[in-house]
């Protein structure tokens, strides 16, 4: 073995570790930083300003990358929204944590940061999507939406108790959240917030003030919106979450009645909003690739509309932590559960491991402690946020989870043996999209795929002259020597996170009889 991949190697072992109480040594040096934790649902890296957004603008979370420093390679292991979830909250991976799918309710006797930071003395508070089909665990406060929640006029659940709550999803969760930072002007005890807004989830319904935000936008076209996966798997041509083929034009694009739990106001609005969309869309008789293109753009209209309140929201925490004089003492985090598709490949959703779905947005401001504007390529996971949150804290990780705390990259500062390959495993089929069961890894360069349960079938890119991932180089010659590296890799962190195929295929298994 090479020096530096003994290095990687070790560093990588080193997470198997109990280190309870070998935390860092914040809390002997003042006030324990507060941590505001916001999380969109779908939120892709494409549609932010700061990672490059040629869609839309996104002051609210510039601001955050601006005041800190911009992750660009953040990194889903398992692209789907519950799994996700528990992947953060217990920094496990699925197979572990046992949320492999959207399904599968979360056992909260689990271990959690959340629950570790309370035992630490932190206040913890939830508000938002939660999605995991089980009660809270480890806050003391919680109030969350039961399911996907609605846009308009949405449910929540306080605590065990269900109200219905007027307006618009994104702005009450955001009043939520600022009358809990309100009260705590002047200090007290750290508190984790964590703010988990619903939008801009599947079917994209805009705040009233957003739904003529992009009318008559014409958005560029992703080079791949006609793509033929002419060297890909049957994966890429078996999945059913196309736009041409699987985007409703009733619900996903509005040519349907308006949501039924609105108010009369707000069926109004909506009527002015789609009411002229529908007759333009009856009188153009679009089909083929004009057709596709008319969902495209409808599409992110909606899509993007949803964003704007969402950045409106954060904007807005920003501000409420700047007027009551907690900003100094708080690490703010904006990300999202994973990647999504916005015309890449002809699709919406997420669940493959093609870059769009596999790659998080992740910025992250703490003021003292991170240069302003900075951005960081090391390669990290939402497998890595529980044990970071627990290090800003000052607090160890358990030996149980499986990510690494990536604080001293906020701080400028890269530890020897710090990974350069991310571990992923996608479970949830057959179901909805119907996206084949996966696994594979990516480098900084490379990326190998393996589909499997009802195929058997690999997919390897050259990222750097590939980034569109259009060319599956499994079987040429040419990257033999990269396959058989990448494959060992692959095999190496399997037995590292303590998954194999013997184990994926018993749960393959399981999935179905359930």
């Amino acid at each position: 073995m090479k020096r530096r991949e003994f290095v990687r190697t070790a560093g990588l072992a080193s997470l198997a570790l109990p280190v309870i109480g070998c935390g860092s040594s914040w809390p002997r040096k003042g006030r324990r930083p507060n941590i505001v934790f916001i999380m969109a649902d779908d939120h892709a890296s494409q549609a932010i300003g700061c990672y490059g957004s040629r869609l839309n603008r996104t002051p609210g979370i510039d601001r955050i990358a601006r005041e800190g420093v911009r992750f660009d390679s953040c990194f889903c292991t398992n692209g789907i929204c519950a799994p996700s979830r528990a992947v953060i909250l217990t920094g496990k991976h699925s197979h572990l944590n046992g949320v492999r799918d959207n399904a599968v309710a979360f056992d909260g006797t689990q271990m959690t940061f959340p629950k570790i930071l309370r035992e630490a003395g932190y206040e913890t508070a939830l508000l938002g999507k939660w999605h995991l089909k089980s009660d809270p665990t480890g806050f003391d406060r919680w109030t969350i939406l039961p399911g996907q929640g609605d846009y308009y006029n949405p449910d929540l659940i306080e605590m065990g108790t269900r109200a219905r709550h007027n307006g618009y999803v994104t702005d009450i969760l955001t009043d939520m959240a600022s009358d809990f930072l309100e009260a705590r002007r002047g200090g007290g005890k750290p508190f984790l917030l964590m703010l988990h807004h619903k939008a801009p989830h599947r079917n994209w319904q805009p705040a009233e003030r957003h739904l003529h935000l992009y009318d008559g936008v014409e958005f560029p076209e992703p080079p791949t919106l006609f793509d033929d996966y002419e060297t890909r798997s049957g994966a890429a041509f078996e999945q059913e979450m196309t736009i041409r083929d699987h985007m409703t034009l009733d619900s996903d694009l509005k040519l349907g009645p308006p949501p039924a739990r609105m108010d009369e106001a707000q069926r109004d609005a909506w009527e002015k909003a789609y009411g002229p969309k529908r007759a333009d869309f009856e009188r153009a008789a679009l089909d083929g690739e004009a057709l596709v293109r008319w969902k495209y753009r409808r599409y992110l209209q909606d899509y993007l509309g949803s964003i704007a309140a969402v950045d409106e929201s954060v904007d807005r925490v920003l501000d409420v932590l700047d007027a009551t004089g907690l900003a100094d003492d708080t690490l703010v985090v904006y990300t999202s559960d994973q990647g999504f598709f916005l015309g890449e490949h002809g699709w919406f959703d997420k669940r493959f491991m093609y870059e769009e779905a596999l790659r998080m947005p992740l910025v992250i401001r703490w003021p003292g402690r991170v240069r302003p504007g900075s951005i960081n390529e090391d390669m990290v996971s939402n497998l890595d946020f529980a044990p970071t949150f627990l290090d800003v804290a000052g607090l160890g990780k358990p030996g149980e989870m499986q990510g690494r705390s990536f604080r001293p990259l906020l701080e400028g500062r890269r530890p020897g043996g710090w990974p350069e390959s991310v571990y992923y495993h996608y479970y949830e089929y057959p179901a909805v999209h119907m996206a084949k069961r996966h696994y594979g890894v990516r480098t900084r360069r490379h990326k190998l795929i393996h589909f499997y349960h009802d195929i058997d079938a690999w997919e390897l890119y050259d990222l750097e002259k590939d980034p569109l991932e259009l060319r599956n180089v499994y079987g040429d010659p040419a990257y033999a020597g990269v396959r058989r590296a990448l494959e060992a890799e692959l095999r190496r962190l399997q037995a590292f996170y303590r998954d194999s195929d013997e184990l994926a295929r018993r749960l393959a298994e399981e999935d179905t009889a359930r």
